[in-house]
């Protein structure tokens, strides 16, 4: 009687057994079709990836950034790279969990082995010599700075070199194109959109520039590119296309006349010349270029420009004398005191150079090797020696072209006429505003910017005699701030 009542107990207990083992081969079947199916998902995006990366630059354009998908999503983009980089974390946590349950896929068996018979294979071989094609690699140069800092005349030490393609304020369209109201979110969302176009237009993908310019153009033909005169390898064969009659373009080439700007002959141009450089006056926050830092088509360089925050407010108000009524109302009128307004759009921007410059100087991982900060009266003093230390920062050769250019036009008797002359008797035009500004409006630009001010290396002025004084130096004698 008690056997024939222990039966049913033990089939109770064996069935309770088989569930739980169904449960745990459900279990386990379930983890393996998920990672079948995420492993077959990344083939697909892998495959669809190398399918994009075979499009012709031409075609480029249309994955470019569109200015009216920035305002609707209230100026927050989200690249490529980001997408990337979530789907590989994502990637790895997944394969983690599997090796975990002993699931390693037969590709990563292989690709360890192959790994290891790499590493064996560079033992035996010992180090190699460093690669001749990567001595000669093709540099990507951003001069960055602020308007009025000399950057038209720092630019022309690279576009006088006739293997870079050099590109003179490209972003200009953008701005004029595209409204921005300044501060929050969205001059976090300019910054994205100039960081895009500029990326672009680095892998010569200048389609992306024709989403800017007004009018548009038609057939890739336009005579509304801006200052297309200062960029030379705009204005030579083949770009330079024959002269076409009755068709105004206000940018005009300088020393030949050309018919309306071919973006397609422009950027075959781009893509035949070893080296690719533009100046941008519209780029503030340097931590915006990290993307482009660490994109492996790319080898950028920066070369931040600086100039004393006096100097370049006594230039503005004489370049551009219609912003600046206020002030001179202000200094006519014999006022006590500056609107604020004025003062604090003074200081951020005195703030965001410092910043940039302290976060370049700092030499993050993603930066070293590739920021430069120079200051315009080092420039203007010693041109050539200047010229020199940024070609050999960039790693491109200084040729004897361009310093010719430079014995040329920096020991001019005279200064070239025109707000945007790069011709300067540059040893002695640069403290020229100490002469003509008047003691109080340096003071309130030294009260705005004197963080900026001590970094960069320009002395305070105590009073209106020191301001004046030719034997007294507003400038700390600094070395070449470039990182190694």
């Amino acid at each position: 009687m008690e056997k024939g009542l222990a039966l049913p107990q033990d089939c109770r207990d064996f069935l309770h057994s088989l569930r739980m083992r169904s449960k745990y081969a459900l279990f386990l079947a379930f983890v393996v079709v998920v990672f079948v199916f995420i492993e077959k998902e990344n083939k697909i995006i892998s495959r669809v990836s190398d399918k994009l990366k075979q499009i012709p630059q031409s075609l480029a354009d249309a994955n470019s950034t569109d200015p009216a998908l920035v305002l609707a999503e209230n100026a927050s983009l989200l690249s490529l790279s980001e997408l990337d980089s979530a789907f590989t974390q994502l990637q790895s946590r997944l394969r983690n969990f599997s090796l975990q349950l002993g699931l390693q896929p037969a590709e990563e068996e292989e690709e360890e082995t192959k790994r290891e018979e790499e590493e064996a294979a560079e033992e035996e071989q010992g180090e190699q010599p460093p690669d001749p094609a990567e001595a000669r690699r093709r540099r990507h140069v951003l001069l960055m700075a602020t308007t009025r800092t000399g950057s038209s005349f720092v630019g022309e030490f690279f576009n006088q070199q006739g293997n870079i393609f050099y590109l003179f304020e490209p972003l200009w369209h953008i701005e004029r194109t595209v409204s921005f109201e300044p501060g929050g979110a969205s001059a976090a969302g300019s910054a994205l959109v100039y960081r895009d176009v500029l990326k672009q237009l680095f892998l010569c993908d200048l389609y992306v520039l024709e989403h800017f310019i007004s009018p548009l153009p038609e057939d890739h033909l336009t005579h509304g590119m801006f200052r297309r005169g200062s960029s030379r390898s705009l204005c030579e064969d083949p770009v330079c296309t024959p002269f076409v009659k009755k068709v105004f373009e206000k940018y005009h080439c300088k020393n030949r006349r050309c018919g309306p700007l071919n973006v397609t002959l422009a950027a075959e141009a781009c893509r035949r010349k070893e080296h690719m450089a533009l100046k941008a006056v519209r780029i503030r926050q340097l931590e915006f270029l990290q993307p482009l830092a660490e994109d492996p088509r790319l080898d950028l360089r920066v070369i931040q420009l600086v100039r004393d925050p006096r100097a370049v407010l006594a230039s503005r108000m004489v370049a551009f004398a219609g912003k600046y009524e206020t002030w001179k109302k202000w200094l006519a009128e014999g006022q006590d005191r500056l609107r604020e307004e004025e003062v604090q759009r003074l200081r951020g921007n005195c703030e965001s150079i410092r910043v940039s410059a302290e976060l370049g100087l700092r030499q993050p991982a993603w930066l070293r090797g590739r920021y430069m900060l120079v200051r315009y009266e080092d420039v203007a003093r010693r041109p050539l020696q200047k010229a020199r230390d940024m070609y050999r920062f960039a790693g491109i050769p200084l040729t004897p072209q361009v310093e010719d250019w430079i014995q040329k036009n920096t020991q001019a008797p005279r200064d070239g006429s025109g707000i945007y002359s790069t011709q300067k008797n540059s040893s002695e035009q640069f403290e020229k505003w100490r002469f003509s500004m008047p003691f109080k409006l340096a003071q309130v630009v030294q009260d705005a910017c004197g963080p900026a001010m001590r970094l960069f290396g320009y002395k305070l002025a105590r009073d209106a005699a020191s301001l004046t004084n030719r034997s007294v130096s507003l400038l700390e004698e600094r070395g070449t701030f470039w990182v190694t």
